[in-house]
Order: C-alpha cells, then structure tokens, then sequence
C-alpha cells in the first residue's frame, strides 16, 4: 500500500492532473508559511543559534533524491583530508543514515539527532572541529558557517510546494545560499551544464555541478566471487527517495535490472528479506544501494545469493573553485 500510495504522489507532482490541482490550493499554504517562516528568521523574529565550531549545512529545495548523504560524506572526507575531524549531523530516519555516514567517512563522528543545535554539541564534545550539516537548509535555528544547496539536474523545475509538489520551500530560499550545487545520475552533463546556468542568472549564486556517478559494486553480504559482468540480470533492490535514478544507473552500466522497489526509509520484514533472497536466486545478483545494504547485510540469509550495493562517486564537472573556497572557508589546509 505504500509503495502504491508513493508512487501515485510522484505520479502527481510530475504533472498536472486532478490530483495536483486539488492539491494546489496546500502547496500555496505551505509555501506561504515557508516564506513567513523565512522572513522570520531575517528579520531577527526567530532565534538562530550559532554553530560551536564551523559548520556547513547540506540540504535542498525539494524532497528527496539530490544527493545529500553521499556529498554530505563528500564533504566530510574532504574535511578530513585536510586534516579535521569531521562531525556529520542528521536527523537520523530509522537506522539506515548514521550507519552509511559511519561507512562512507570512519574518522567521522556521527550524531543523529532531530535538534541540529543539540547534535553539533555533542559532536564537537566528542572531538569533531568542524561539522556537516546532513539534510538542515530549512532547519534554520541551527546557525552555520555556509549553507549548501543541491538542486538534481534530472528533477528540473518543479512549480509547487509540499504537498502538491516536491518543494519544501519557494524558489526565492535559495537566495540564502552560499553555493548551488547542481548533482546529476542519469542526466547528460550538458543538460546539468544548462540548468546551472539557469540557476546563476536567476539567484546570482555560485553554482558547481557534480556527477554521483555509479563507482562499481562492492560485496555487502554472502561469500561473493568476482562481481557480476555487465549483462548480468541483477534484482535492483532499492528504498531510498529517487529510484529511477539507482535503476537507471544500473541499466546505463549494461546490467540487465529487475526493479524491487520500496519506500525510502523502508524498514525491511523478515518477509521481505526471505522474498528478496528467493527473488535472487532466479538472476544472476542481488544489488542494492548503501543506503540498503547496512540493514539488509546483517539480516541475509547465509545460503542465499551474495548481495552486493552500488557505490557512488562524487565527480565535480564545474565548480571546482567554488567548492574549495567552501573548503577553506571551513577549515584550510595546515601551513607545511
């Protein structure tokens, strides 16, 4: 019931039909809310706490599918690199974010917790010297140094707020950000050039575009052998906000998929761990993304076929220098 209940809202916000027109006249309470909020906020009527250490804030103007947590670990790994730990701060839905981020980036401290401003203080008790912000634009109380927007190539330009469209806010919110980052999967690195494009002229921000592009599989449970080949038939398992991006990943990297797909966050059933593995056997792979594997791993049955998760990487086509003034800004590289 979920997945069709999901799948019937996606349906509705990529057009214009009866659904989305009776659910118009929301979105335009919503948005006007966002923006009374926002006003708020600029105006000093609402109380911003500021960050305990540098912190840049990840987020974005729609929901689901940018990109956050892997350019979140991105982030955090080049923070590391330069020589801080980093503490990277969420929200935390069900158990599947904290443990990506510990798999991603292991010098990070990761603290889930709905307060951002409770969460990056006992992050920085707990050593961190700086702090991503996993999934906080509109969790405006929560002070910090930049705010990073991503904005997916493959979404385009959706028109209306929540919940007639996948805005959690107006257009207008992205004139706070210190960077637009525009991510791309399936779209062309052309048509994400364009978008960005558009962006700059419209919100006079720095843009940058990234690729999170599919970086192979890698074993996440069983006793596998070598990986499957391209042409492979893989059951594509996938629970996270934009599917048709994992899947569509998948086919461009010449495997032969066969969707099973859930609800982003889903919690799996012991039922549905038992069907997936029985599913399994009749391809030639299990594959699922990271976001999926660190709570189906552990519950895998120990005869069933290996499952495997689809890494990304983050590749940056445009931008660079925008990212690494972020960077210094945040934390620069110690003097040798």
């Amino acid at each position: 019931m979920r997945r069709a209940i999901a799948s019937a809202v996606r349906r509705a916000w990529a057009g214009d039909g009866a659904i989305a027109a009776a659910l118009a006249p929301l979105g335009w309470l919503y948005g006007g809310a966002m923006a009374a909020r926002n006003a708020a906020y600029r105006r000093g009527l609402r109380r911003v706490t500021a960050p305990p250490v540098p912190t840049v804030s990840i987020g974005n103007l729609t929901v689901g599918g940018t990109g956050k947590t892997p350019v979140s670990a991105w982030f955090a790994d080049a923070l590391a690199a330069r020589g801080a730990r980093p503490g990277v701060v969420l929200r935390g839905y069900g158990d599947d974010e904290p443990l990506v981020h510990r798999t991603l980036v292991p010098s990070a401290v990761v603290v889930a917790d709905p307060d951002r401003v409770r969460g990056s203080t006992r992050a920085v008790a707990e050593g961190a010297v700086v702090v991503v912000l996993d999934d906080a634009f509109q969790h405006r109380r929560a002070g910090r140094t930049a705010d990073v927007v991503l904005l997916a190539a493959e979404q385009g330009w959706p028109r209306r707020c929540l919940p007639a469209g996948p805005l959690r806010e107006p257009w207008a919110g992205l004139r706070r950000a210190d960077l637009l980052l525009v991510t791309r999967k399936t779209a062309d690195a052309a048509t994400a050039a364009a978008f960005a494009r558009r962006l700059a002229a419209a919100f006079d921000r720095p843009v940058a575009v990234v690729e999170l592009a599919a970086g192979g599989l890698r074993a996440a449970a069983g006793r596998p052998a070598d990986a499957p080949p391209p042409g492979s038939s893989v059951l594509a398992v996938s629970g996270i906000g934009e599917p048709a991006a994992f899947l569509g990943q998948l086919a461009s990297s010449g495997w032969s998929v066969v969707p099973a797909t859930y609800p982003d966050h889903h919690a799996f059933t012991e039922a549905d761990v038992t069907e997936l593995a029985t599913r399994g056997a009749e391809v030639d792979a299990v594959v699922c993304t990271l976001k999926d594997a660190v709570k189906l791993a552990p519950r895998w049955p120990a005869g069933a076929p290996p499952l495997w998760y689809l890494s990304q990487v983050v590749r940056i086509d445009s931008g660079r220098a925008h990212l690494d003034g972020l960077l210094d800004r945040l934390h620069p590289f110690p003097l040798s």
